[in-house]
């Protein structure tokens, strides 16, 4: 039985009218989940993190005026949302997730998280929808494991994973992949280990020859003894900011893919589902769901 992750407030946060975030999505997955079978004893419960907690590994300052309301407007409109207290509580509940996913991956073999891939926050401020960066958080837990000596970070969400390569820059024990858009957002990219940018309109066989190329160069490079995975859907086709011609059936070769290369290593794989952004809900929670069902979750 996989574990997965799930907390309902993952899709609680009133947000204006005709807000970028697919807030719905996250409750959507779980649904269909339910409904395609899978057993809700799979689901694990996160608990928010202590912003105490946070305030070790990320700057104290900036923790403090995030979950007390402090942070200048400039810095919440750099973020994305109107600050309020189910935000915070939101943000340090999802974080909480790909931590207990991490976790469970280590018990497991493979886990999944229906939030997560937070990449754009930094140590000290917040970009594009992140505040907290789960993915460090999650290979920082991973490590303190006296098995796991290097963690690969394999970010394949459609915008570079620039907060988690700059967070990650001076961790020789943390490697960082980004195969992301060349022309998107952030337009001010930073140096993960690896760094693959798209050209807008890359279709399915170009994509999948380039994930494939660098998970086996990043294997060679890192000797990863467990990988953090953010699959983000908003390279479909269909997304709204993606600007690449990705279809459904890539996106499930791709998450296949990637288990498949950890399963043959016999290393663990903690997977979040990272960024997607199309307006219709049902539809983004069908591409979303490709990655359980690459992972073996559920079938249809």
């Amino acid at each position: 039985m996989i574990p997965l992750v799930f907390h309902p407030i993952y899709s609680q946060l009133d947000l204006p009218h005709r807000h970028r975030f697919p807030i719905e999505k996250y409750q959507g997955i779980y649904d269909a989940l339910i409904k395609l079978g899978v057993d809700c004893a799979n689901f694990h419960t996160p608990q928010a993190l202590d912003p105490s907690y946070l305030a070790q590994i990320y700057d104290h300052d900036y923790i403090h005026q995030l979950c007390s309301g402090q942070l200048d407007p400039k810095a919440m409109r750099r973020i994305g949302f109107p600050w309020s207290e189910q935000l915070i509580q939101r943000t340090l509940t999802a974080a909480a997730g790909t931590v207990l996913t991490a976790e469970l991956a280590m018990e497991h073999g493979k886990a999944l998280n229906l939030t997560g891939g937070y990449h754009h926050a930094f140590a000290d401020f917040g970009s594009g929808f992140c505040m907290v960066n789960d993915l460090y958080l999650a290979a920082k837990t991973m490590l303190i494991n006296p098995d796991i000596d290097s963690v690969l970070i394999f970010d394949c969400d459609v915008h570079q994973g620039d907060g988690t390569a700059l967070l990650a820059s001076k961790d020789n024990d943390i490697f960082t992949v980004s195969i992301h858009g060349e022309k998107n957002f952030p337009h001010r990219k930073q140096v993960s280990n690896i760094d693959i940018g798209l050209a807008k309109g890359t279709g399915d066989d170009e994509y999948l020859e380039t994930v494939d190329s660098a998970l086996h160069l990043a294997f060679v490079q890192a000797q990863p003894d467990a990988v953090i995975y953010d699959a983000g859907v908003d390279i479909h086709i269909n997304d709204d900011l993606g600007h690449l011609d990705i279809t459904t059936k890539a996106v499930r070769a791709r998450d296949e893919m990637v288990f498949a290369k950890c399963d043959d290593a016999g290393i663990p794989v903690a997977a979040v589902i990272g960024g997607g952004y199309q307006r219709d809900i049902d539809a983004l929670v069908d591409v979303h769901l490709q990655l359980f069902l690459a992972a073996g979750v559920a079938c249809r």
